[in-house]
């Protein structure tokens, strides 16, 4: 009995131990305080959804979208550089009266068309896990009703409503995140000039304007995402970052799942902060060693929309997905942009690549969702492939047409027990030798070019074309003909 009643002990003792340990740990987790410098900010883990997503949106929309000429920098070309650029300053004397400000053009940004669910719904369609709209940009307009942006916001102006939070009910509803740019500087503010005149030794700007602004956006928004831009002019101590990111991790109420980016003062570029962005439309040529994302732009020449923008100026909807897979085989997010027009619409044209996108990844997301770098991230023998892994899975994205039948990967070594499967293109193969764990090989195919020739298989309701396939086997007949997805050309 006495020795039942001792192992009872050290067995409750054990169970006790464990508890405490459990306990200590997930107290150790949420507990992390982070101080204001970079050594510990930049030791704070990355909150795991966001490399899981993958593929993000990004919008650029402001008072720039009205005079829809050049880009979102329209104002500092026509007006802040010296000397002005006479495009924009023609521009305006052949379009408007003599006398005309920027300011004006707030007042014909109605936005009367934007409907925020039908927005959420092309982003959800996208194949996209995350939203990201400027909240503000460079030009100090707010798109939400900032106290700290008197009569220069979405809501005492132009369209008289709160973009930022009727946007994030929306793409919340479809369990989207949603996050939110922000410049750190403003062109043309008057204590910004001040700051800027004295050397940055003042910080007048930060203190009145920039500071209680973006602590103002965070608790009434709680955006998953602060994308900082605006900052290179002036050093991370001008703009009290490190203070603002130590109260964002530690005592904000996104404090767990926000996610921030790299533009936190001059220098600080791929060097500092949550995820690196290093440079706009950054394409490494190797793997990096720190998680980054890839931002670009349908609209390859402005970010923000353009009334006269042409078709050969977007980007090509093949051009979008090798892209993307490029970037995540490379451990990278994708970030595309597109930019409203003033009145609230999404062009079609951008909704058509965004759509297609997702149609692609609705067969295809398997190896890009949650994915990994494999050890080999592409190779180019036959055909251009691109390699991405899940646990023991393998995944081989062709991005060119095979020039046979038979698809060869030299990377990959198998075994007796490697398994080969081919996604929607069940009729291709690869040859492997010698590896000793499970294998699983999936291709993919991108959406059709002049050089595919036929026939073609079209997913999606408007009959977009997505993969192209040499042949096909019966049951992929069966069940491509069974939904009613394929069309032959």
């Amino acid at each position: 009995i006495r020795a039942a009643a001792v192992c009872g002990e050290a067995h409750l003792s054990v169970i006790m131990l464990t508890v405490f340990v459990v306990v200590v740990a997930l107290v150790s987790q949420t507990a992390a305080h982070y101080t204001p410098d970079w050594t510990s900010l930049d030791a704070r883990p990355l909150p795991s959804w966001y490399d899981e997503a993958k593929l993000g949106i990004f919008i650029h929309w402001g008072v720039f979208s009205v005079p829809g000429f050049g880009s979102e920098w329209f104002w500092w070309h026509w007006q802040g550089q010296q000397p002005p650029d006479q495009k924009y300053v023609n521009y305006m004397s052949q379009n408007y009266p003599p006398g005309f400000t920027y300011p004006e053009f707030a007042r014909q940004f109605h936005a009367q068309f934007f409907n925020p669910d039908e927005w959420a719904d092309i982003f959800k369609a996208s194949g996209a896990k995350y939203v990201v709209l400027t909240a503000k940009h460079h030009e100090g307009f707010t798109n939400w009703e900032s106290p700290n942006s008197w009569n220069w916001n979405s809501v005492d102006t132009g369209p008289h409503r709160d973009l930022v939070g009727d946007l994030a009910e929306a793409v919340r509803n479809r369990s989207l995140h949603y996050g939110l740019y922000n410049s750190l500087y403003e062109w043309f503010h008057p204590l910004y000039l001040i700051d800027k005149k004295n050397g940055f030794k003042t910080q007048e700007f930060v203190l009145q304007k920039l500071l209680p602004e973006l602590y103002n956006m965070v608790v009434r928004y709680r955006p998953e995402v602060i994308w900082s831009d605006g900052d290179w002019e002036a050093p991370d101590t001008y703009w009290n970052s490190t203070e603002f990111l130590a109260w964002l991790y530690n005592d904000s109420p996104v404090k767990d799942t926000v996610v921030t980016n790299d533009r936190w003062g001059a220098g600080c570029a791929c060097k500092h902060g949550g995820y690196y962005n290093c440079e706009d439309k950054y394409t490494p040529g190797q793997l990096p060693t720190h998680k980054w994302e890839k931002c670009t732009s349908v609209d390859t020449l402005s970010w923000g929309y353009r009334r006269n923008m042409k078709m050969n100026e977007l980007l090509p909807l093949a051009a979008i997905i090798e892209d993307l897979v490029r970037t995540v085989a490379f451990g990278g997010n994708y970030l595309l942009n597109v930019g409203p027009t003033p009145d609230g619409m999404i062009p079609p044209l951008f909704e058509e690549r965004l759509r297609g996108l997702g149609d692609w990844l609705e067969v295809n997301g398997q190896a890009i969702y949650s994915s990994k770098p494999w050890r080999v991230q592409s190779e180019n023998t036959t055909v251009p492939v691109w390699y991405t892994s899940k646990g023991l899975t393998v995944y081989a994205i062709l991005t060119a047409k095979p020039p046979m039948s038979t698809v060869k990967l030299l990377a990959p070594k198998a075994s007796a027990i490697t398994q080969v499967k081919k996604q929607c293109c069940p009729c291709l193969y690869s040859e492997l030798k010698n590896m000793n764990k499970f294998l699983l090989i999936c291709f993919y195919l991108l959406p059709r070019c002049s050089w595919w020739g036929i026939p073609h298989l079209y997913l999606g309701p408007q009959s977009t074309p997505v993969v192209a396939l040499l042949s096909f086997c019966q049951s992929c007949l069966t069940l491509l003909l069974r939904h009613g997805r394929l069309n032959w050309t």
